[in-house]
């Protein structure tokens, strides 16, 4: 007992950890010889005082160490994964991994559900009737082998530390701390067996970095980690200061992404395509990780085979085989059968958007959840009419509220209707990515 508590007055203290220390401290507290309440303290001592570079390799090293990493030693080729921060609408994933599949390059997918404001990939899958997304280790291995993608969640082998960690986290308001983030993220992606990771680290309104200087920070601490294990690694800093896409809302979503991968556009009373920012996203990021391998000769090279690949529809081809392998239904999506506009109450242009409110407008019609035993409704989502610098009249619709349960509508009103700025000056399109880190 002597012990945790006087690493917990260490850290207290602004004083770095030896990594014998955090390594103790994070094995117990796996096999629950830790209580909560030390481990909170903890976690706010690392939230106001830092970690340094050292301690925070010394914590992901622990929390990889907690489980296993997956064995992938019979997949020769390159391996590689993507990761974002989340937002409202980012579904790139679902789009992205069916492009690097299709182009022969095995994609190994451990993915999470929504919590708070942002969506979850597995959520977004799940609401295909029959979609298993629990599929064990052995599966997921053989799936990996045979068709070069599979999309599981968290098992209990893989950094159960992690696991207990970040519900701790949680519930103490200590989520928001670039070391804990670090080693949360990439301890769960080193685990995964990985060659290369292509992260996508977003920034404003709708995401955990509300500055781009924070954002990059952050990425590039996450690059340090990943290079130490010798990993091929590059970042992305992404907008997050407008929703992403047409829908946010999980079936919806995957409508969205179905539409791009069958070769489809969407295109607005503005005369453009809504589903333009989600394609190309999905387009960067997968050339990005096609990219890694080192198969291409430059970036040119592999956006224009990850495009040709979706506009073959190659990439749907690889969808439709990604969900037969996990049981799921593509063709019984279920979609929403009520809806209610929010419309401009005066003429002007678009000229902000607070994404994290649109998500939790989001939580009250069920389509996220705000704690993890909340159920969501699959059909339940949002759609997006605006983008930023976009010209609106009076009475013209800026959001349409979907799902199965009208009664719930009311309670997203008010957060919608207080979620954008009109002002009778114009102002510039958002940019979608700021910078590219290698």
């Amino acid at each position: 007992m002597l012990l945790q508590t006087e690493i917990i007055k260490k850290k207290r203290d602004k004083k770095e950890l030896e990594l014998q220390e955090i390594d103790y401290l994070i094995q117990a507290y796996t096999r629950g010889e830790v209580p909560d309440y030390q481990m909170s303290a903890w976690l706010m001592a690392v939230f106001f005082n830092g970690m340094t570079e050292k301690e925070t390799f010394g914590l992901t090293k622990s929390m990889i160490n907690s489980g296993i990493t997956v064995d992938f030693s019979e997949v020769k080729k390159f391996k590689v994964d993507k990761h974002s921060t989340g937002g409202v609408g980012d579904k790139t994933s679902l789009i992205l991994g069916p492009i690097v599949a299709a182009a022969g390059i095995p994609v190994p997918m451990i993915s999470g559900r929504g919590l708070g404001h942002t969506g979850g990939t597995l959520d977004k899958l799940e609401s295909i009737p029959g979609f298993n997304t629990q599929l064990d280790l052995e599966q997921f291995i053989d799936a990996i082998k045979e068709h070069e993608i599979a999309f599981i969640g968290q098992t209990k082998e893989i950094c159960p530390a992690d696991k207990k960690l970040y519900a701790l986290r949680d519930v103490t308001a200590t989520v928001d701390c670039i070391p804990l983030i670090c080693a949360s993220i990439m301890s769960k992606k080193l685990a995964e067996g990985i060659d290369g990771l292509v992260l996508d680290v977003k920034y404003g309104s709708g995401a955990f970095m509300k500055k781009s200087k924070d954002a990059a920070i952050l990425a590039k601490y996450l690059m340090k980690i990943a290079k130490r294990y010798g990993k091929k690694i590059s970042a992305y800093i992404t907008s997050m200061n407008q929703p992403l896409g047409r829908y946010a809302g999980n079936s919806l979503e995957v409508f969205e992404c179905v539409e791009i991968m069958k070769g489809k556009t969407h295109i607005n009373k503005y005369g453009y395509d809504s589903y333009a920012d989600t394609r190309e996203l999905s387009l960067v990021l997968a050339s990005e990780m096609m990219f890694l391998t080192g198969k291409y000769k430059n970036r040119e090279k592999s956006y224009a085979h990850a495009k040709e690949i979706l506009d073959s529809g190659k990439a749907w081809e690889k969808f439709k085989e990604l969900c037969v392998l996990h049981t799921g239904n593509i063709d019984k999506l279920p979609l929403p059968n009520s809806s209610q506009t929010v419309k401009a109450t005066k003429k002007g242009y678009i000229h902000s958007f607070d994404v994290e409110r649109i998500g939790l407008a989001a939580i009250k019609i069920r389509a996220g959840r705000k704690v993890k035993e909340d159920v969501i409704e699959g059909t339940a989502g949002i759609e997006f009419h605006c983008k930023i610098g976009d010209a609106v009249n009076k009475g013209d619709i800026v959001y349409t509220i979907h799902g199965n349960n009208q009664d719930l509508f009311k309670y997203a009103l008010p957060d919608l209707e207080a979620s954008y700025v009109v002002k009778a000056t114009k102002v510039k399109k958002d940019k979608l990515i700021l910078n590219h880190f290698t």
